[in-house]
C-alpha cells in the first residue's frame, strides 16, 4: 500500500424479526473499485457479473434509495452511499429520488414508497433495512434491490436482490496499527455507534491491529473501549447511536480522560461528537475516521485525523445502478476488500509529514499479508471469501 497515494453482521440480537447476518458466505469478488482520493488513471469501480441485453433508455430509468435512520448528511455511510446515487445520476443521465428514514419504524414505509414511485432500482443503506428491502423485493421482482452493508441467509436465492458488503476488518487492522505507531499515551480509545456487527468488525480489526503492533515492537499499547475477547466495548448512550452527537462527544472525551490521545469513532454522524472533542483538545489528542475520507466528508476536522478505514461504497452503489441500467444486474454479492480497493487507508492528509517512513512502509508489508493470508483476522462479523 502506497500511503501517498491509498489503495482506495452472526448478529447480536437484533430486534423482532430481524435475522442475523452469515459468517460464512462464499463470495466472488467484482473487479477492482477506485478509492476515495486516487488520482486519475486509477481502476474503475467494480463491476457486476451477469449476461446482459441491451441498456435501458436512461430517460426510462430511475433510481432511488432509503436511507436508514442516520441520514444522507452523516458524514460516513449514508452519505458516501447518496454520493454513488449521485454520480450514477450524472454518469448515465437517469432520473434519480431518494427518501431519508428519521427512525427505525420509517424503513418499510419508505421502501414502499420508492416501489410507489415507479423506481426501477432501489438501494437500501444499512443491515436496519434488511426486513423491508427483502419484503420489497420478493413482492417486486421486476425492480432490481441492493443493499449496503448487509447479506444473510435469506437473501440467497433472491435473484433481484444484491448485497453490497466489505470487509473493513482488513483494513481497521492497518489503522490499529498505525494508530499504536503514533500514540504517545501508549492508550488509544474506540467506540461504537450501537453493537451491531459492521460496527464491531471495524473494532475488532483496530483492536487486532494494535496487538500485532505491540508483538512486533514489544510494547503495551492499550486499546480503551472495545475487548475482542468479549465481544464488547463503548457504545453512544440513548436510542440511536448513530445520531447523537453530544453522546459521542461525552463517550469520547471520557476516553480522553482516561489518557486515550487517539480517537476512533465508529458511530456515523455521532462520530462528530468526537471529532469536537478532539479539536478541544488543541492537539494534543488526534483521531482516525471511517466509512469515508473524513477530510473530505468534513474538511473542518482535517487536521485531527491521522487518516480513515474507507469503504468504497460509492462506487459499489454507482456499480450496482450501472449494472441495473445496463441490465447486467445480478445478486452475485459485491465484497469490498484490501485486494480490490473496496476499503483501505486514506492519504494522511495533515499528518504526511508526522507519520514515520518507516511505519508507512510497514503498512505496505502489512496490507500484502493480509492479502495474501499470512496474516489472519479473526473478527467473526466479516464476510468469509
Amino acid at each position: 500500500m502506497s500511503h501517498s497515494e491509498p489503495t482506495p453482521r452472526k448478529l447480536p440480537a437484533r430486534a423482532a424479526a430481524v435475522a442475523g447476518i452469515a459468517a460464512t458466505l462464499v463470495f466472488s469478488i467484482a473487479g477492482c473499485a477506485k478509492p476515495p482520493g486516487t488520482e486519475s488513471g486509477s481502476s474503475g469501480a467494480p463491476s457486476s457479473s451477469s449476461s446482459g441485453g441491451a441498456a435501458t433508455d436512461s430517460s426510462s430509468f430511475k433510481a432511488c434509495m432509503v436511507s436508514d435512520s442516520g441520514g444522507f448528511d452523516d458524514k460516513s455511510f449514508n452519505q458516501t452511499s447518496h454520493k454513488g446515487l449521485l454520480d450514477a445520476k450524472k454518469k448515465l443521465g437517469i432520473e434519480t429520488d431518494q427518501v431519508e428514514s428519521k427512525n427505525d419504524s420509517d424503513y418499510a414505509n419508505n421502501m414502499q414508497a420508492m416501489v410507489d414511485a415507479k423506481c426501477s432500482v432501489i438501494v437500501g443503506v444499512g443491515f436496519k433495512l434488511g426486513d423491508a428491502i427483502l419484503t420489497a423485493a420478493k413482492a417486486n421482482p421486476d425492480i432490481d434491490f441492493a443493499i449496503v452493508d448487509d447479506n444473510e441467509p435469506r437473501f440467497k436465492g433472491v435473484k433481484n436482490l444484491k448485497p453490497l458488503v466489505f470487509n473493513t476488518a482488513q483494513s481497521a487492522f492497518l489503522g490499529g496499527y498505525l494508530a499504536a505507531s503514533m500514540t504517545k499515551t501508549d492508550k488509544i480509545g474506540t467506540f461504537g455507534g450501537d453493537k451491531i456487527p459492521t460496527v464491531t468488525i471495524y473494532m475488532d480489526g483496530f483492536a487486532q491491529g494494535v496487538e500485532y503492533y505491540n508483538k512486533q515492537n514489544n510494547k503495551k499499547v492499550q486499546v480503551l473501549g472495545w475487548n475482542v475477547d468479549k465481544q464488547d466495548g463503548q457504545f453512544v448512550p440513548g436510542s440511536d447511536g448513530f445520531k447523537n452527537i453530544p453522546g459521542g462527544k461525552q463517550v469520547a472525551s471520557n476516553l480522553i480522560s482516561q489518557g486515550a490521545d487517539i480517537i476512533f469513532p465508529v458511530a456515523g454522524n455521532s462520530g462528530v461528537g468526537a471529532l469536537q472533542a478532539v479539536k478541544a483538545s488543541g492537539g494534543k489528542v488526534s483521531s482516525i475516521w471511517v466509512d469515508t475520507d473524513g477530510c473530505v466528508s468534513d474538511a473542518s476536522y482535517c487536521s485531527t485525523m491521522i487518516s480513515s478505514v474507507y469503504k468504497s461504497l460509492d462506487l459499489a452503489v454507482e456499480d450496482a445502478i450501472t449494472a441495473a441500467h445496463d441490465k447486467n444486474f445480478s445478486n452475485e454479492p459485491y465484497v469490498g476488500t484490501l485486494s480490490n480497493k473496496g476499503t483501505g487507508l486514506t492519504p494522511y492528509h495533515d499528518f504526511a509529514s508526522k507519520v514515520p517512513e518507516a511505519t508507512t512502509k510497514k503498512l505496505d508489508e502489512l496490507k500484502a499479508d493480509i492479502i495474501s493470508g499470512k496474516i489472519k483476522i479473526t473478527s467473526k462479523a466479516q464476510p468469509q471469501t
